[in-house]
């Protein structure tokens, strides 16, 4: 008998309780943490353990994740860099440079709608908008 891990359901499970954001801000990674950080009162701290390697072309590629967890509340922030080398974790949004996914206890919508209004006020964020499962063709990608 084989055993077959089910892609589907996992990502299934995965994505339950989160939201995802795209972020457009061409700055480099540490600078656009640090302005986050600063800006909105987060500590994103960058995971070497969290990294996300994909192979193509016989070639790896390894996208940076910074992570934060909420004091007292099961709530995580996971903040993926989209472009490594030239490719990119999620190829349909070639044009985000960070994805920014919400996973736990959500907060209420307003909440969120404040990250995003805060997220647009930072310097050189020139778009975030909300992604939908349904348009990512590369779940897989965001599951650690």
């Amino acid at each position: 008998m084989k055993l077959r891990i089910d892609n589907e359901l996992l990502v299934e499970e995965f994505f339950e309780d989160t939201h995802l954001m795209g972020i457009m801000a061409p700055l480099e990674s540490h600078r656009f943490v640090w302005q986050v950080n600063q800006s909105l009162r987060f500590d994103f701290r960058n995971n070497h353990e969290l990294e996300v390697q994909l192979t193509k072309k016989k070639r790896n590629y390894f996208f940076t994740i910074f992570h934060y967890n909420e004091p007292n509340q099961s709530l995580t922030h996971f903040l993926y860099c989209n472009q490594f080398d030239g490719e990119f974790l999620l190829p349909e949004f070639k044009h985000l440079d960070y994805l920014w996914l919400v996973k736990g206890d959500l907060p209420p919508q307003e909440e969120i709608q404040s990250l995003v209004q805060g997220l647009r006020s930072i310097p050189g964020v020139q778009l975030v908008t909300e992604l939908t499962n349904e348009k990512i063709r590369n779940k897989q990608h965001l599951i650690l």
